[in-house]
Formats: C-alpha cells, structure tokens, sequence
C-alpha cells in the first residue's frame, strides 16, 4: 500500500471496483442497471413533457416535481458513464479532475434532492393547513426562489470538497469501492491530515440531510394534526391522499441512506460486495421509482400519459 506520493502538480488517478470478488461476473450487473437507467431517463423526460405541455399542471406542486425530475435526470447521468465503462468495458482508471467533477455532480444533486423534497412538503403543508392562502403563499416568484436556493444552497455544500481533497496527499493504491466517485469513499485515500474534511463533510450533512429530514418530518406533524381535525373520514382519506406520492418519494430517498450509512457502520464484516449494492440502490432507485409512483398516484399526470399511450397505439 506504499505507493507513489503525489502532490498538487502530479494528481493522481482512481481505479474504480465494480462488485469487489465478482469482477468475472459483473458485466451481467449492467442488464440491470441498464434498464434502471432506461426507465429514470424516459421517466423523469416523460413527466417534464407532460408538465411542460398541459396547461393544467402549471402550479407549485408540479413546478417542483418538474425540479425533482431534472434532479433525478441528473443523479442518473452523472453516473452513466463510469459504470457502464467499469461494469461492461473493464475501463476501471480514472483521472483525479474526472473523479472531482464526477464526485462533485453525485453530491450536488444528492444534496439537491433533498432540498426539493423540503420545498415539496412545504408545498403540502401549505395545500393542507392553509389552503385558501395557497394562491398568495406559494406565488411564481415565491416557487422561483425557493428552486434557486435550494439549487444555490447545494452548490455552495458541494462546491469546496474537490479544493479540499486537491490539496491532500495521495501514497496508497487509490483503489475505490464503487464504479464512481464519492467523497466518503475517496476521503480514506489521501496520506495527509483530513480532520478539516471530516469536520466539513460532517457539517454538509447535518445542515443538508439532517436540518431537511426533521423538518419534512414537522410538516408532516402539523399536516397530520390538520387532518385529525376533519370531521369525515372519507375527507381525511382524501387529504392524505394526496401526500402519498411524496412520502413516498421521502422515503425511498432517505431509507436507503440510512441503510448505506448502517451498512458502513456495522456492516464491516460484512462482503465488500454488500457495500456496493447498497450504495446502488441508494443512487439508483429514487431517480427510476420517482417518476413511477408519481405517474401511478397523481391522476392528473396518469390521465394525461394515458392519452399520449393511446395516441400512439393508432
């Protein structure tokens, strides 16, 4: 593990694993992963076009789930092209500035979609607990601003980490665990001091995940206490209805992290494989299952792409 030390001016390279003790194996990984990919891109295009297209959907709700399909688009491409060249070509070496960029797009959509599943409870909350003031509360230019802050809120978290990492020594192999590049995979590579990483890495996350998690968990308090208050049953079921398609959203988005970080955890003994797949499904899933629950539950989109599938059956 001794290696060649590296500074500023001679980066070093990443060599990227696919299924660690599956390398014979692994190129069959891609038939489904392909197909994952197949439905988050059409998927997240279809819902942009339908939103885009149907005057009728031209409110906050669907402005930020137009946002959630860009974000999702984005997760998806960020990681194509490093796992189809490791998984189907063998194509394992990587640059540092094509890690650091690649590094940078993972985290910055992560860190984004997470805003956006904020602003979409906001969304709810307000739809729910106060809807004659809907109009008024959740204007254009209030949507506008929301999506640039958390677009500029994510850009400001990830921006500093390849800066961070630039300035590091690298000596070991410089092996990763994944078919792409993310901070708490490269950051036990450098030989050098990493405690500010660490301490900055920390904070992104509490102030992303952390801060977003518990308050879409207090929207959702107060969206319950609302709906305890309704004297129907059948209105009750009603309301909470339409907060189905995004808890769902909230949680196949935050129940694999959680599973990634428990894995890393206690997960040590765990086979290397294990760490992989985990980390699959957490980059994988959300962008392809997004699109599908909202096309399922949201009967504005499903009437819309029933008559695009019927138009094009003639």
């Amino acid at each position: 593990m001794g290696g060649v030390l590296y500074n500023s001016s001679e980066l070093p390279t990443f060599t990227l694993t696919g299924l660690p003790g599956l390398e014979n194996s692994q190129h069959w990984m891609f038939l489904l992963l392909g197909p994952l990919y197949m439905v988050s891109i059409v998927g997240n295009g279809l819902i942009l076009f339908i939103v885009k297209g149907e005057q009728s959907l031209h409110q906050p709700m669907y402005y930020f789930l137009s946002l959630l399909s860009v974000n999702d688009l984005g997760v998806s491409l960020s990681t194509l092209p490093t796992a189809l060249a490791t998984l189907c070509f063998h194509l394992k070496k990587i640059s540092f500035d094509s890690c650091m960029a690649q590094m940078f797009f993972i985290h910055f959509f992560s860190f984004m979609e997470s805003g956006v599943l904020l602003v979409m409870s906001f969304d709810r909350y307000v739809a729910i607990c106060n809807p004659l003031r809907y109009t008024t509360i959740l204007t254009d230019s209030h949507v506008v601003r929301m999506g640039l802050w958390v677009i500029t809120r994510s850009f400001c978290m990830v921006f500093p980490l390849p800066f961070l990492l630039k300035r590091l020594p690298f000596c070991k192999a410089n092996v990763l665990s994944h078919a792409y590049c993310l901070h708490p995979d490269i950051i036990h590579l450098p030989c050098g001091d990493i405690t500010i990483n660490n301490i900055f890495g920390l904070f992104i996350v509490m102030f992303t995940f952390g801060l977003d998690s518990a308050l879409i968990l207090f929207s959702y308090v107060l969206i319950l206490r609302s709906v305890l208050a309704i004297a129907s049953r059948e209105e009750r079921l009603k309301t909470l209805n339409t907060c189905v398609s995004h808890l769902c959203a909230v949680l196949i988005f935050y129940v694999p992290m959680v599973g990634v970080s428990m894995t890393a955890r206690y997960g040590r003994h765990a086979p290397r494989f294990v760490h992989t797949v985990m980390s699959l499904i957490y980059l994988f899933v959300p962008p392809m299952l997004n699109p599908v629950i909202y096309s399922i539950k949201t009967k504005e989109i499903k009437r819309r792409l029933g008559r695009m599938l019927v138009g094009t059956s003639f």
